[in-house]
């Protein structure tokens, strides 16, 4: 299976000093395992970071942790076009 690709929307903050960056909107670019390959938060009020091969983690987070191939919670809903992801990806690292 080829990578896919998902946005989600969190209304939630982060909970840490970063609190002020508001609500965030995630993409992931999982591998056939499901596991993060790629990801990108952006912040409604804050930075876009963007983590990946060569860049796994900073002082304010890191690539996702767990599958999301998780039985618990289903992605289908979020799923988006590579393009879309590509998009993102380009213009978070200028």
């Amino acid at each position: 299976m080829p990578s896919r690709f998902f946005r989600r929307r969190w209304n939630e903050s982060r909970g840490d000093e970063f609190d002020g960056w508001g609500h965030s909107v995630w993409y992931f670019e999982v591998g056939e395992d499901g596991w993060p390959v790629r990801q990108i938060e952006a912040y409604d009020d804050g930075p876009v970071l963007r983590y990946g091969p060569g860049h796994g983690e900073d002082q304010y987070g890191g690539l996702g942790q767990a599958s999301l191939d998780d039985a618990d919670e289903d992605w289908n809903s979020y799923t988006i076009a590579r393009d879309a992801f590509e998009r993102v990806w380009d213009s978070a690292g200028e």
